[in-house]
């Protein structure tokens, strides 16, 4: 994957010195993500421009969720404190920034069989965990809730899941993990906002639809994007994937999904 003048050998050991300075750092003091580009925060502003919605619905929302996730055992599950959620958000960064191949999917991805990307984990954008045909190699699934049966099944089985409050979504969230914490094997939660306040244990990693704010995530944990393989990330049409929603409207959304992507340097791993 290096650029035109790399030899493999050089990408392989700047990959190399990368997952070695990740792995000599502190891992005691990795506790938050890194920050986020200033004009991936400002998109979100713009977006709420755009569609008429206010940042007092992000920041309920964002509010609600940082109460609700207080206290030694939120929803009865200590594995959701914030000092436990830190350690998993660790742990999941660990693995972003040390796998061989790392493949995001977005909601328009074809069916895909594991077999055909030898060594490679995924992150999967909402429902588009649904793709994969072996939950085992999946590293963490982006959502902000409405990924219906493939997000539960995911849940279910116990993927981490980064899960988004934002201005409509407070009443889904909730429903989630109220279920999810009824399960044998809760799934491990990072907690994500678009709010422009700071909430203690959650993060605001930039960008706004699932899938960008999936590679977002990836790059706010510390792993190059240039080093991320993307399927099914496309504006031609609404992906299979896609939860529940109004086709133009999503749509629309998906051109904010390209102006985020081209931000992040990515916009080629489009599909047109």
């Amino acid at each position: 994957m290096g650029g035109l003048g790399t030899t493999n050998v050089q990408t392989r050991y700047h990959m190399n010195l990368t997952t070695h300075i990740f792995l000599e750092q502190p891992r005691i003091g990795w506790t938050v993500l890194n920050p986020s580009q200033s004009d991936l925060i400002s998109l979100q502003g713009e977006v709420r421009q755009a569609f008429g919605w206010s940042l007092e619905a992000d920041d309920a929302s964002a509010n609600a969720m940082s109460i609700d996730f207080q206290g030694a055992a939120p929803y009865n599950q200590r594995a959701w404190s914030i000092t436990s959620r830190k350690e998993t958000l660790s742990n999941l960064g660990s693995e972003i920034c040390t796998a061989k191949r790392l493949i995001a999917v977005g909601a328009g991805s074809d069916s895909i069989q594991v077999s055909d990307y030898p060594g490679a984990l995924f992150i999967a954008a909402d429902g588009a965990v649904g793709a994969i045909d072996d939950l085992s190699r999946v590293l963490c699934v982006v959502s902000d809730g409405d990924g219906s049966e493939h997000l539960e099944e995911a849940a279910k089985y116990g993927i981490h899941v980064v899960l988004h409050a934002h201005g409509d979504n407070t009443n889904i969230w909730k429903e989630l993990v109220a279920r999810w914490s009824l399960f044998e094997q809760p799934p491990p939660l990072t907690l994500t906002h678009q709010s422009e306040k700071h909430y203690e244990g959650m993060h605001n990693p930039g960008g706004f639809t699932d899938g960008d704010r999936a590679l977002c995530f990836i790059q706010a944990v510390g792993r190059s994007l240039q080093e991320v393989e993307c399927l099914g990330f496309r504006t031609d049409y609404v992906g299979p994937w896609s939860g529940t929603t109004n086709p133009e409207r999503k749509k629309q959304k998906l051109v904010w999904m390209k102006e985020s992507m081209r931000r992040l340097g990515v916009e080629h791993q489009l599909i047109r």
